[in-house]
C-alpha cells in the first residue's frame, strides 16, 4: 500500500489516498476542500477509486466528497454515528466554517470491525468516538488514519456537538492497547507513531 498525503482547507486538513498500484485500485479518506490536488495524484498513477472513507463527518474532511464520487463513481461510508453529518449543514458544523453546505447520504454506514477492500487493499473500522459520535480510526498491518482522534502530542477536540471527553478517554485507551508499533496518519498535522504518541502524548496516559 502506497500512502498519499494532499493537505487541503484553510484549517490545512490530511486527506489521504491508499494505493493499490498494482491493480490500479485506491481508497481516499477524508477528503477535505481540494478535489483538483486529490484528482492530480490519483490521475498521475491512474487510479480508480473504489470507497471514500470517511473517519467522520466534519465539513473539513468532506468538501470534496461529491465531486470525488461522481467522477470515480466511488461508494462513500462512513460510521452510522456521523451519517446526520453529510446531509445536515448544521451537524457538519460547516456553517461555523462560513460556508454551509450538505452532501448526499453515505452509500454503507459502517460499524466497528467491518473490513472494506479494495483490490489489494483491506482496512478495518476501529470505533473511536469522542471528537464526533461516529469517529473512526482505518487500520491495516502497521497503518492507522487516526482522523482527529489521535494527531501529534495531542488529540482532536471534545467541545464540539456530540463530542465526549469520556468517549474520547475510552477510544485512546483501545489505541493505546493495540499491540506492536503502527504510523499514524492524523487528520491535521503531521505523521507520527503509535509508539512515539504512548511514550510521549501525555492525553495516551489517561
Amino acid at each position: 500500500m502506497k500512502v498519499i498525503p494532499v493537505t487541503t482547507g484553510a484549517l490545512l486538513e490530511n486527506a489521504y489516498i491508499a494505493a493499490d498500484e498494482e491493480a490500479k485500485e485506491a481508497i481516499v479518506i477524508d477528503p477535505g476542500d481540494d478535489a483538483r490536488e486529490i484528482e492530480e495524484q490519483l490521475d498521475r498513477l491512474g487510479l480508480g477509486v473504489a470507497y471514500i472513507l470517511l473517519t467522520h463527518g466534519h465539513a473539513d474532511h468532506i468538501g470534496a466528497v461529491e465531486e470525488l464520487k461522481n467522477r470515480y463513481h466511488a461508494k462513500v461510508a462512513i460510521h452510522a454515528g456521523d451519517a446526520e453529518m453529510l446531509v445536515s449543514a448544521r451537524s457538519n458544523l460547516s456553517g461555523l466554517m462560513g460556508n454551509p453546505f450538505s452532501i448526499g447520504p453515505a452509500d454503507i454506514l459502517l460499524e466497528d470491525g467491518d473490513m472494506v477492500e479494495a483490490g489489494n487493499l483491506a482496512l478495518r473500522v476501529l470505533h473511536t468516538p469522542g471528537h464526533s459520535p461516529g469517529s473512526v480510526c482505518f487500520l491495516r498491518d502497521g497503518v492507522i488514519f487516526s482522523g482527529d482522534t489521535l494527531f501529534e502530542g495531542s488529540i482532536g477536540r471534545t467541545d464540539f456537538p456530540g463530542s465526549s471527553m469520556e468517549a474520547m478517554r475510552d477510544s485512546l485507551k483501545r489505541l493505546k492497547e493495540l499491540e506492536g508499533d503502527y504510523d499514524v496518519y492524523p487528520g491535521h498535522g503531521a505523521p507520527t507513531t503509535l509508539a512515539q504518541e504512548k511514550a510521549m502524548n501525555p492525553y495516551m496516559g489517561w
